[in-house]
């Protein structure tokens, strides 16, 4: 049965995926959202520019406040919970802030959903499930048993666990989803794709980690969007659905179309050193969430959606400009 929630409390959405799931949900739905982000650095109240003040409202703050929490989620039908500190690098320098958001935030979130009875949906990642052999032929699927390898997907894990174990024990409502990479619209410019595209408009030259043999299967995220809204909607109580849109490529590959879809040379680029525990490969088995769902990713094609995303980046130079300088001078101080 289809359960279509009319108020939406939105944890994390004023970061990159969080955002544009709001975007999605204001232009595809009736339903008025509340955001709740601690605007950390990679939360912007400017990602949410633009959107109507009368069907969306931020509410600055941490999901590990415990009143806070209580207090919104009464207010809402359902919960889409996006907010996590996300970024392997920063995770394998400082592991806490990994602990309290991951875990201990959804912890507090899934206490207040159980005493409101309200709907829940567990927004997580793929790298719960560990890496796969460049030359393995399988993919992940919502059977395959959890390997984490960093202290970001290790506290991803727990979360994930812990959304199984209120749903069994206390009879919580809640669906899952494990997603692979995403690509897209207001990413923080630390991450590998619109670091590259940056670099490029800044006439800087791009980096890659090690031979960029790491492969990644990767999503636009107004694809991932849609298939988490179809879960909320749809979704059986209790279940998992992997959402991934057939896009493995390796890093090597990535690079080569962004400089080609800029007009410059596939060839240039720098390797720097590789990255501690970077995990080889990535896939996603999405076969339950299109049988059971029917969901399908819109863009044809990753060269499609990155060649939306590279323009996007371009039209919106004075939103990431000011940021340029400081993540590369933290990148040069770990030789990256």
């Amino acid at each position: 049965m289809d359960q279509v929630p009319h108020t939406l409390l939105v944890t994390g959405g004023a970061g990159f995926i969080g955002s544009n799931f709001v975007r999605w949900v204001v232009g595809q739905t009736d339903a008025r959202v509340t955001v709740l982000d601690k605007l950390t650095y990679a939360g912007r109240r400017d990602t949410l520019e633009g959107l109507p003040a009368d069907r969306v409202k931020l509410v600055v703050g941490d999901i590990c406040d415990a009143a806070l929490v209580d207090r919104l989620v009464g207010q809402a039908d359902a919960v889409v919970h996006f907010a996590a500190e996300s970024h392997n690098d920063n995770s394998l320098r400082e592991p806490w802030p990994f602990v309290q958001t991951n875990v201990v935030g959804t912890y507090t979130l899934l206490q207040a959903v159980r005493a409101h009875g309200v709907r829940y949906h567990h927004v997580s990642t793929d790298e719960v499930y560990g890496d796969l052999a460049l030359d393995d032929p399988a993919r992940f699927h919502e059977g395959t048993p959890y390997n984490p390898s960093s202290p970001y997907s290790s506290t991803k894990a727990a979360s994930d666990h812990l959304v199984r174990a209120w749903v069994r024990s206390f009879g919580v409502q809640a669906t899952l989803s494990n997603c692979s990479n995403n690509y897209g619209p207001w990413q923080h410019i630390e991450k590998f794709i619109p670091r590259q595209i940056t670099n490029v408009l800044s006439g800087l030259r791009p980096k890659l980690y090690g031979a960029g043999l790491n492969v990644r299967d990767w999503i636009h995220v107004d694809d991932h969007n849609a298939a988490v809204w179809t879960i909320v909607e749809r979704g059986r109580i209790g279940e998992t659905y992997l959402i991934g849109a057939d896009g493995e490529k390796d890093n090597l590959t990535v690079m080569r179309t962004i400089l080609r879809l800029m007009g410059q040379p596939e060839d240039a680029f720098d390797h720097v050193d590789d990255r501690a525990g970077h995990d080889l490969r990535y896939a996603i088995d999405s076969a339950k969430l299109r049988r059971e769902l029917g969901w399908r990713p819109q863009y044809g094609s990753f060269e499609e959606g990155l060649a939306a995303t590279i323009d996007w980046y371009r039209e919106h130079e004075a939103w990431w400009r000011p940021l340029k300088d400081q993540v590369e001078a933290g990148y040069a101080r770990q030789g990256q």
